[in-house]
């Protein structure tokens, strides 16, 4: 059945900015702010045109830095693409959130404002007060060095290197041979790794440090009390409290945990091990080779737009324009940032993903993952206002996460082997049972962070090690590599380079738990209220959204346990 929210994909055409403009400097925009800083208005149709044209100036100016982003972010070792982005986040980009901050008090202060449809503006005239009451200009250079300095951990992780056989492999390729079946082999690769992150902990450290002086600082000029209190109204996190989190954090405890250690003694008899170590944890059970469910890139993309496409015959499209316009980077290569993923360009009306694929079962997943974002992104372009393209990562990960499990139905054309394919299905499910304490572990961590601002590096290592006792299973067996995991929470680089985001992990997992179940039961139904959800992009609450995908917005014990129970059958369903 085709989808019923085709995506125009096309790229917006410039009423407002000239389509020649290429932005050297502020400078180069100076006319436009002034155009719509000295705009009056006579009448509701004046101030929403004037609403649109804004929107088009902030979509253009979006997508700029979107694209010196993701430039850098595929060559951290080009000067001038370093440059080039760090020219923007500290010159231009101070001078546009100026401009911007005046253009909103412009708007809030305009009589017209009240007439606003209530339901049309509701979430966007809240968002547009949240930005006017973090706005201090003296944070403008702090945010701009913030910018700079978080971008360090993508340049320093992608130099961590490990020598083998005559050449220099990434991280993301030397984890492949934890999942090799000789356990010397394993070891011998996790000490490497773990000893080539060491070598830069200290300075990963320090930079921490000096990434929450600067945000700490941020939140004091604007008059809050702690950096967790000025992000949550800068994320606009109107719908839920921290309150919320620390429920969130109750529940994976006392009802995923249990079953996490569950699946890590199976994985133990399995292995006839004495002690599971951390080396043990990828390596198939089964004794079995790792997973390859591709030999490259191109057969990766190719696959993958004939799986979206037995999904929805637009999914497939959606992707196929990504491939031929030259909108994807998947390959893992020296050089080149850690991680993934899909950034939305909202004048272009097609997003970009980006990540590191080596071959194995976490590419698989990764590549449906940022290929839901996509999808999100595509679905969502028909909205007018920017503010309504970008999307709350409670939202944005429901999108992705959903899509991860809902794929599971088109594995076959990566496995043929029916063997793979449960093994594939029963990894992937595992996998996300055993996310959800690894997801409240950061969040948790990040609000000890921020409400302990003034702690030691020591500090912050013992405080991760009192909440990975929590959270982390008490099968796996850490002695004497203890040094090693003070420091895991480095691996994360939302820490580094999106504070407070990640416990959208946990709610969007959730959700997708919610959402595959509802597609299990009826596919044709869950699908058309996941698109219904996904097109609204973020022009409801999110509680809103996620109603319209047909699933609650819950954080509480029940609930996980409803899910989780789902998740824990049809695991071994598949045993």
């Amino acid at each position: 059945m085709k989808s019923s929210h085709p995506s125009p994909a096309i790229k917006a055409r410039r009423t407002f900015v000239s389509p020649n403009l290429v932005i050297k400097g502020f400078e180069s925009l100076t006319e436009y702010f002034n155009s719509l800083a000295n705009r009056n208005f006579s009448t509701l149709n004046d101030l929403e045109h004037w609403l649109l044209e804004r929107s088009e100036l902030a979509s253009i100016l979006e997508e700029e830095l979107a694209w010196r982003y993701i430039h850098l972010n595929c060559n951290t070792r080009e000067k001038s693409l370093v440059k080039k982005y760090e020219d923007y986040v500290s010159k231009i980009e101070p001078e546009i959130n100026k401009h911007f901050n005046l253009l909103d008090k412009k708007l809030l202060n305009s009589p017209l404002a009240d007439q606003l449809d209530p339901e049309k503006y509701k979430v966007f005239k809240r968002t547009i007060n949240s930005r006017v009451e973090i706005f201090r200009e003296k944070n403008l250079p702090i945010i701009s060095a913030l910018q700079v300095e978080e971008q360090k951990y993508g340049i320093i992780s992608s130099k961590m290197t490990i020598p083998h056989h005559g050449k220099e492999l990434t991280l993301q390729e030397a984890a492949n041979f934890l999942k090799e079946q000789n356990p010397d082999i394993r070891k011998d690769f996790f000490f490497k790794i773990n000893d080539c992150r060491m070598k830069d902990a200290v300075h990963l450290q320090d930079l921490l440090g000096s990434l929450i002086e600067k945000r700490h600082q941020l939140a004091i000029n604007a008059d809050f009390s702690n950096f967790r209190e000025y992000k949550w109204v800068e994320m606009g996190r109107f719908d839920y409290t921290a309150d919320d989190c620390f429920h969130f954090h109750e529940s994976i405890a006392s009802q995923v945990c249990p079953l996490v250690d569950q699946i890590m003694e199976h994985r133990k008899e399995k292995l006839n091990l004495q002690k599971l170590r951390p080396w043990d944890l990828e390596v198939d059970p089964d004794g079995k080779a790792p997973l390859k469910p591709f030999k490259n890139v191109e057969e990766l993309v190719d696959k993958s737009i004939i799986s979206f496409r037995n999904i929805r015959p637009d999914y497939g499209s959606y992707l196929e324009t990504m491939k031929t316009g030259d909108f994807l980077d998947l390959d893992s290569r020296i050089g080149k940032s850690p991680g993934g993923f899909n950034y939305p360009l909202y004048e272009s009306n097609i997003p970009f993903i980006f990540m590191n694929a080596t071959g194995n079962l976490r590419d698989l997943e990764t590549m449906f993952h940022e290929g839901g974002h996509a999808i999100h992104s595509f679905l969502s372009s028909g909205q007018k206002l920017v503010e309504y393209k970008e999307l709350p990562a409670e939202v944005a990960e429901l999108a992705s996460m959903s899509m991860e499990l809902i794929s599971m139905d088109q594995w076959h054309h990566f496995f043929p082997n029916k063997t793979d394919l449960l093994r594939a299905k029963r990894t992937q499910l595992e996998g996300v049972i055993q996310v959800l304490p690894w997801i409240a572990a950061i969040d948790k961590f990040q609000h000890w962070l921020y409400t302990n601002k003034d702690h030691s590096g020591e500090d912050r290592n013992q405080a991760w090690n009192d909440i990975i006792q929590v959270f982390g299973s008490k099968v796996i067996d850490w002695s004497g590599l203890e040094n090693y995991r003070d420091f895991m929470w480095q691996k994360q680089l939302h820490i580094y380079e999106v504070p407070f985001y990640y416990i959208e992990y946990g709610i969007a997992q959730l959700g997708a738990i919610a959402v595959w179940k509802k597609y299990k039961e009826n596919p044709e139904n869950a699908l058309g209220q996941f698109e219904n959800a996904l097109s609204l992009g973020y022009s409801v609450p999110i509680p809103e959204i996620y109603k319209a995908a047909g699933i609650s917005f819950d954080f509480s014990e029940d609930y996980v346990k409803e899910l989780i129970d789902f998740l824990a059958n049809e695991l071994q369903n598949i045993q």
